[in-house]
């Protein structure tokens, strides 16, 4: 029997995910100056985003486990060839969807992520985990990187950048999810006008809160 893709990967998800948790207490302390209203307005907050995510840059900001597992098996369930991803952070996420594409037979992963130095790391662990291939890492702003060049057709797309910016990525790529794609926005309660968007009738996605942060989405028409 074939070994998945995400089972050989174990080894280095279980250190990344160490790695992550172990600078949450940085993490924690580089907004520790912030209320949480603070916080919260920055996050959500077209002008302001960059400030908070500034003081995060060296943050891995990753998905939780759980999240992780559903990403591969969404990409699997969903037999999907080309996905999206806003923020890739040091890439743990990307591993995990670009271990579905491999296990589908191949495919395209294009992530955007802004800070360079995140985007070392994410190479870095993309090329240790042997799915570099298959992924293409766009740095620079996500709706400049993603105005060109994406899929005629996507069958998954990730959210989990500036969650003020999630509406903004959604209409870039919009046009191009064939009826049934998936989308998982992490975080999404930081992004309202998002969910007011998916979520409201009538707007061709069905969609749906999920586990404790995530809101998962279908495009229906």
């Amino acid at each position: 029997m074939t070994i998945p893709t995400i089972t050989s990967l174990a080894p280095l998800l279980d250190r990344l995910f160490v790695e992550a948790e172990a600078a949450s207490g940085a993490t924690r302390a580089a907004v520790a100056d912030l209320s949480d209203a603070d916080r919260a307005r920055m996050m959500r907050s077209k002008t302001a985003y960059r400030d908070l995510y500034g003081r995060l840059k060296d943050a891995p900001l990753a998905v939780s486990r759980e999240t992780g597992s559903l990403l591969y098996m969404l990409a699997r369930s969903s037999r999907a060839k080309a996905i999206v991803e806003f923020g890739t952070s040091f890439g743990i996420s990307t591993l995990h969807l670009a271990a579905g594409l491999r296990d589908n037979g191949g495919g395209r992963l294009i992530t955007s992520e802004f800070e360079s130095s995140k985007v070392a790391r994410a190479r870095d662990n993309l090329t240790v985990g042997g799915l570099i291939d298959l992924v293409e890492i766009r740095e620079g702003d996500a709706l400049k990187t993603f105005s060109a060049d994406l899929p005629d057709t996507i069958d998954l797309v990730l959210l989990d950048g500036a969650k003020a910016l999630y509406p903004e990525i959604l209409d870039l790529v919009e046009d191009r999810l064939r009826p049934g794609a998936i989308i998982v926005a992490d975080n999404a309660d930081d992004s309202p006008d998002y969910l007011a968007r998916v979520r409201a009738p009538g707007s061709g996605y069905m969609s749906t809160a999920f586990a404790e942060d995530v809101e998962l989405s279908v495009r229906i028409d």
